[in-house]
């Protein structure tokens, strides 16, 4: 009877573990994160899409999908990004969801699969700042040279057209979503140029074209690609999508790496820092400046600001404080204009970028009047003011007349102002109803002299 038990019980055992081993067996859940790109490609970007991969990685997701909007940005972290896909464990793939420029074109050829939405648009590579006269012509050729390269090795590794990849850089050629599929002819010029058998690009320079998300899903389904070494099939049936946005801090720092936002914070910092200066204690201008100040070198750091345009702009607001406390007839204030203007033309868009960097006009515009208002105008006020002489309280009695109340002999009575005051007459007895003049102030007391006939 007991071995019956025994044996019962583990055969309940038994069943149990394999009921465990079941469950743990079953097929998981597809799952797909989804990461969205807008705007210019800048390290907060570059951080957020290592957070994503590296999330779609840690619970083997079956691919990571980034839909990319955007026209272009920094060479470094558009290499950080284009690594960060090389790297991945999973099938990163990139839908250019309107537009792909400069370094959307790098980092969409990186990705395992490239698609496309219609009338969007893919390419014009080129390295645009490069045409700066702080670089010689030998270091503007070795840059192009190797961005051509490098995009040609993204093209090969892929599978797809080298032609079309290297002209997007070497002659900043751009694409429709038809073109780069290979489906629609492409114009003579471009034919010519690639120097192409037939009209139509051969292999294409993306692979899929998706109307939607959904479609763009349904057709990754048994789609081969290899990863990290290893032939791996991306399956999609089923699917479940989870979007992964972007973080508070990594929108914040997006925002502030702008061209236009770093040169207001930059203006705003020494505007308000210089006020803190002219008018101690007045707190609020010094804490805006401060915190503006720690924001703009993030990002003039991020842009790879020109250090002469930094020099330019603060060499502006010298000279807007010079021109408060010296009378210079107005050249100071033009000096000040001129350098301001010169600075922030020059501030960004010294280097080899992947993207135009450069300030509005008319923020330039706006900044300039406005400064220029302030240091003039506000500036100036403050510092009128701090030089008059006083004419409240004790110290603006001084030269006023005070009509005798009492006899002053020596102490009396005196209304100045329309109020009583104790007074002391030197130089001589005043009788009540003379005009007197005050020449002095103690405490409480007032010193008064009579005034003279006719003065």
């Amino acid at each position: 009877m007991l071995k019956a038990l025994r044996i019962s019980f583990l055969l309940l055992c038994l069943a149990a573990s394999l009921a465990i081993i079941g469950t743990g067996s079953a097929t998981p859940s597809v799952q797909i994160d989804v990461l969205r790109v807008d705007g210019t490609i800048v390290p907060a970007v570059a951080s957020y899409i290592d957070r994503g991969i590296s999330k779609a990685e840690s619970h083997q997701a079956a691919a990571v999908i980034i839909e990319l909007n955007t026209p272009g940005g920094l060479l470094s972290t558009t290499e950080n990004i284009v690594n960060r896909i090389l790297d991945a464990e999973v099938p990163v793939v990139v839908y250019v969801d309107r537009w792909a420029g400069s370094a959307g074109t790098f980092i969409t050829l990186a990705a395992h699969v490239a698609a496309m939405a219609p009338a969007s648009r893919i390419g014009a590579a080129s390295p645009v700042s490069i045409g700066e006269d702080g670089l010689s012509d030998t270091m503007k050729k070795k840059i192009t040279e190797d961005t051509a390269a490098n995009i040609r090795r993204l093209a090969d590794l892929r599978g797809r057209n080298l032609k079309a990849a290297e002209a997007t850089v070497l002659e900043a050629l751009s694409f429709t979503d038809q073109e780069a599929l290979g489906i629609k002819e492409l114009p003579e010029d471009y034919q010519e140029l690639l120097e192409l058998e037939t009209p139509y690009l051969d292999p294409p320079l993306v692979d899929l074209g998706a109307v939607d998300l959904d479609s763009l899903i349904e057709q990754l389904n048994g789609v081969k690609v290899e990863v990290a070494g290893e032939e791996v099939t991306i399956v999609t049936e089923g699917a479940v999508t989870n979007r992964i946005g972007m973080s508070l801090i990594e929108k914040f720092l997006q925002v502030i790496s702008n061209p236009n936002i770093a040169y207001i914070l930059l203006t705003l910092a020494t505007t308000g820092l210089i006020l803190e200066l002219i008018n101690p204690g007045a707190i609020l201008p010094g804490v805006v400046g401060a915190i503006a100040l720690i924001l703009a070198f993030y990002s003039l750091a991020v842009l790879e600001a020109s250090w002469a345009g930094i020099f330019f702009i603060i060499l502006a607001f010298v000279l807007f404080i010079a021109e408060v406390f010296t009378t210079s007839f107005g050249l100071l204030t033009m000096g000040g204009i001129a350098s301001l203007v010169m600075g922030s033309l020059i501030l960004f868009g010294g280097g080899p970028e992947l993207f135009q960097l450069q300030i509005d006009w008319w923020v330039i515009a706006l900044v300039v009047v406005v400064v220029t208002a302030v240091f003039v105008f506000v500036v100036g006020a403050v510092i009128r003011s701090q030089r008059r002489s006083p004419v409240s309280g004790k110290e603006g009695l001084l030269g006023k007349i005070a009509l005798a109340q009492t006899e002053l002999d020596p102490t009396g009575m005196v209304l100045v102002e329309g109020e009583r005051w104790t007074a002391r007459a030197e130089g001589g007895r005043i009788e009540p109803g003379e005009e007197a003049v005050v020449t002095k102030v103690e405490g409480l007391r007032l010193w008064v002299t009579k005034k003279e006939k006719g003065g």
